[in-house]
């Protein structure tokens, strides 16, 4: 590798260049460049550092005028395929709606932590983002410009030391289990089989993917059990993705008898309707299905719809879908039910987690210890 020297346009300074290849994605061909003021050997010796460090990877490629908008592109090309359908949506959609026109156009290697920071308190106070969509947004640029790095266009991550604004824990507000009660009679007037659905979600806490996922095989009748393994991700255009679950391992979760006999009942009316329609249905059919074969799942999407629609029809505010999970919790919690065992129905990776999401529905049990001691010490 070799470079040039040429007297710079002020007297006593000389200009050292080094070529560094093409831009990845101009085709330009790219070189950095140094001022050096002296004797000509002065410019020697700074071109010869120049060119090892150009060699070692040492220096960053400054010539490039790649922009923040054609680094996002080439960034989520790359890493299209490790992400879920569902987080790389929500990615593309954070760049183009957030980044696309602020700090878009501005070149990589001219960006400074200072234009993060000011990129920051401009989505807060002018666009009204909260701190966890500031943060998201935070994680896509330092993922980003670290991949930047890592091809050579700039030498440091700004990112990195940036001030996303706090986040506070948001705080957990299961409904009552009058409120659900309410809400699974009213389904299962409205549609059986959606009765069945929000039971099911009440009854083991699973995720609303896990449960469009379900197949009949994964139901246990003899053991009164349901076998919670894959998770139903919804993809651009309507298809539907099959994935293992979000902790990428499989649960058996126990189910009362009143919710096994909704699941039997619930079998035998698919039995019917596939007859009826003149149709077998698959031997691995969909437990939700939109099609009388049980071939086609129910979409996630749709359900929390259906869920919201519901809501409304009964005047209840204020309750989400995902909600039946956290009554789920936090009522097997208040009932003494160990913090394992709740972890384990839920899917949670270890206890701790579900620890810090239901800390706040603990205190009765602290007190319940504080008795317990309290009865141990007393003479």
């Amino acid at each position: 590798m070799s470079g040039t020297i040429r007297r710079g346009k002020r007297s006593g300074t000389w200009e050292v260049r080094v070529s560094v290849g093409r831009d990845p994605l101009t085709g330009r061909y790219r070189q950095v460049s140094r001022t050096v003021r002296g004797a000509r050997r002065d410019a020697q010796r700074a071109l010869a550092e120049l060119v090892t460090e150009v060699a070692e990877g040492s220096h960053s490629s400054g010539g490039t005028h790649t922009t923040v908008t054609e680094l996002l592109v080439e960034w989520l090309d790359l890493v299209h395929d490790r992400l879920s359908p569902t987080t790389f949506r929500n990615y593309r959609s954070c760049a183009r709606l957030y980044l696309a026109e602020g700090i878009g156009p501005k070149q990589v290697r001219k960006v400074t932590t200072r234009d993060i920071d000011l990129l920051y308190h401009a989505l807060v106070r002018e666009r009204e983002l909260s701190a966890r969509t500031v943060h998201q947004v935070h994680a896509i640029l330092r993922s980003a410009f670290a991949q930047a790095v890592r091809w050579g266009w700039i030498r440091t991550n700004p990112v990195v030391t940036a001030s996303p604004p706090p986040v506070r824990k948001a705080e957990v507000h299961p409904p009552d289990p009058e409120v659900v009660v309410k809400l699974l009679a009213a389904a299962d007037e409205m549609d059986c089989d959606f009765g069945v659905f929000l039971r099911l979600a009440a009854a083991t806490g699973a995720r609303r993917g896990e449960l469009c996922a379900l197949r009949w095989s994964d139901l246990d009748i003899h053991a009164a059990t349901i076998v919670v393994a894959r998770n139903l991700i919804e993809a651009e255009g309507g298809a539907c993705i099959e994935k293992d679950t979000k902790t990428h391992q499989a649960r058996r979760i126990a189910l009362d008898a009143t919710t096994i006999l909704m699941m039997e009942r619930h079998r035998v009316t698919s039995k019917e309707r596939a007859d009826a329609a003149g149709v077998e249905r698959l031997e691995n059919a969909f437990v939700f299905s939109r099609s009388s074969s049980g071939s086609e799942p129910w979409l996630p999407g749709s359900q929390t719809q259906r869920f919201k629609t519901l809501c409304r029809r009964l005047g209840i505010e204020g309750v989400r879908l995902h909600d039946l999970r956290h009554m789920h919790a936090t009522q097997l919690l208040g009932a003494n039910i160990d913090v394992r065992t709740v972890a384990g129905r839920l899917g949670h990776a270890n206890a701790a987690t579900t620890l810090g999401v239901y800390a706040q529905f603990l205190h009765a049990r602290d007190r319940d210890a504080a008795q317990v001691i309290g009865a141990l010490l007393n003479p």
